[in-house]
């Protein structure tokens, strides 16, 4: 499963290495197709690889750390 999302990142999570720690922990490949960080804030345009259910538990877990997610579209593909 292939999915496309905007990841919005609040002051506070800007330095913090939370892209390496989904991968980790989600067993899922991301893909940074664009981003813009500074010191209070970024967002990032970013294509997540997995299992499905992997994908699906990374993006409610990046919410869960405060990371604001916008999927860009449905599935690009399966």
């Amino acid at each position: 499963m292939l999915i496309r999302a905007r990841l919005v990142f609040p002051e506070q999570l800007v330095r913090e290495p939370i892209i390496a720690r989904l991968a980790r922990r989600f067993d899922v490949e991301p893909s940074i197709r664009r981003a813009s960080i500074d010191d209070h804030s970024g967002w990032m345009l970013c294509e997540l690889t997995g299992e499905p259910a992997a994908v699906e538990g990374a993006l409610a877990w990046l919410a869960e750390q405060g990371v604001e997610v916008e999927p860009l579209s449905d599935v690009v593909e399966s």
